[in-house]
């Protein structure tokens, strides 16, 4: 369970007195707690292990958004600690399906949800994220989809 490797990756973390992972490790937990408490909230059980890996996914995201950010602004520090969480995140994450296959993942599932036209990216989309959290890139995946379903 993912849980398991963060609590164990937080006191190994301690150990070697490695701030940035430290914290980093201590953001993720956050963010699963909280979506724990929200999900509590309606009635529903704690995070699963793929919806940690969206959660992931989502953090990765927000960090190269702010990298980006941060390095149009001449903040290189700021956008290299960016970059240093986004390593740590990653690698809790699965390894990343190769694109080359990722193709092939896009047409079966095309074909799974018979899937005509662009009206059709966004049930074709859930389907990906359910099934591959954090292994298929998304942003890269998406010019492919719409080429797919012209």
């Amino acid at each position: 369970m993912i849980r398991d490797t963060f609590a164990s990756a937080l006191k190994e973390a301690m150990k070697a007195r490695d701030a940035l992972r430290l914290s980093t490790i201590r953001l993720v937990q956050t963010a699963i707690k909280d979506r724990d408490i929200a999900n509590r909230g309606v009635g529903k059980e704690p995070v699963s292990d793929e919806e940690i890996l969206q959660i992931l996914a989502k953090m990765i995201k927000q960090r190269e958004e702010s990298s980006a950010i941060y390095e149009k602004a001449g903040r290189e520090e700021l956008a290299d600690q960016e970059r240093d969480e986004i390593a740590i995140i990653k690698s809790f994450m699965p390894e990343e399906i190769p694109e080359a296959e990722v193709r092939g993942i896009i047409e079966g599932v095309i074909a799974e949800t018979e899937a005509s036209g662009l009206r059709d990216m966004d049930k074709v989309m859930a389907v990906l994220k359910e099934r591959y959290p954090g292994r298929i890139d998304f942003a890269k995946a998406s010019p492919q989809i719409k080429e797919l379903l012209k």
